[in-house]
């Protein structure tokens, strides 16, 4: 999509450079110096003639090269803001439901339950595999079309744990500690460029609070690294699994098509 969009972009501009600028320079030319026994408009018009008929090929390939160049930057800069307000809008939807309500319809292909991010609750201390377990949803959700949310200090049935035993894990036993957590995490197992797709909000319900991670679909593909690994995973239906080598190349062509 993004080639198809750089190539119309470039033959657009090269287009507009020798329909527009073509014109606008021999205007600015006419004013500066003047032609004898001709008018601006019949000026101008000739020497676009000429053009379109190759009698000036250097001035006109020039200013349909400084075209294309406009036309690409203008793409570059209409893809950026178009991501920016795709994720903004995906952020406001999110923002508008109200949490208690999501929480009561379950998990689904776009809502994950983790009762913490660190504290075992079977065990009765911290395990790193919990945290692997949450990050791995949120490379699930980078990876997916539409991304989504992960609630953190909710079970499986909706019950709402809290973040208390998480909180006492850490050196700075508040919020601001478990969000600079969180983002250390993502960026040394999934990667640094990944954190501006991860929204981090709390909230308190029922006297607890909940851990709301709002995550837009990335740009590129998100692996997860461990061990020296690199293993790809999405999210499908209402779980996260990990695409073998096959169907994440098959995906990935798919996903992020050029």
């Amino acid at each position: 999509m993004q080639l198809k969009l750089y190539l119309s972009a470039a033959l657009i501009g090269c287009i507009a450079g020798v329909i527009i600028l073509y014109p606008l320079y021999d205007f600015i030319y006419f004013h500066e110096h003047g032609v004898e026994n001709k008018t601006a408009f019949n000026y101008i018009f000739e020497r676009l003639i000429n053009s379109l008929q190759g009698h000036t090929p250097v001035e006109t390939w020039f200013l349909a090269k400084v075209g294309m160049g406009f036309g690409v930057i203008l793409a570059w800069v209409y893809g950026k803001l178009h991501k920016k307000l795709a994720q903004i809008e995906q952020l406001t939807a999110e923002l508008q439901r109200d949490l208690k309500g999501s929480i009561k319809q379950g998990e689904g292909p776009l809502l994950e339950f983790k009762s913490s991010f660190r504290w075992d609750y079977q065990q009765e201390c911290t395990n790193k595999n919990i945290e692997t377990a949450v990050i791995k949803t949120l490379a699930g959700f980078l990876n997916s079309y539409l991304g989504g949310t992960l609630l953190i200090g909710v079970a499986d049935n909706g019950g709402i744990i809290g973040l208390d035993k998480d909180f006492k894990t850490l050196r700075r036993k508040d919020s601001d500690g478990y969000e600079q957590l969180l983002m250390t995490t993502v960026a040394s197992t999934l990667g640094a460029r990944f954190c501006q797709y991860i929204h981090v909000m709390f909230h308190f319900v029922d006297e607890q609070y909940v851990c709301r991670l709002i995550v837009n679909p990335s740009s590129h593909p998100a692996f997860f690294k461990q061990n020296k690994d690199a293993k790809f995973f999405l999210r499908t239906g209402g779980g996260t699994r990990e695409l073998n080598i096959e169907e994440a190349t098959d995906y990935i062509s798919q996903r992020w098509r050029r």
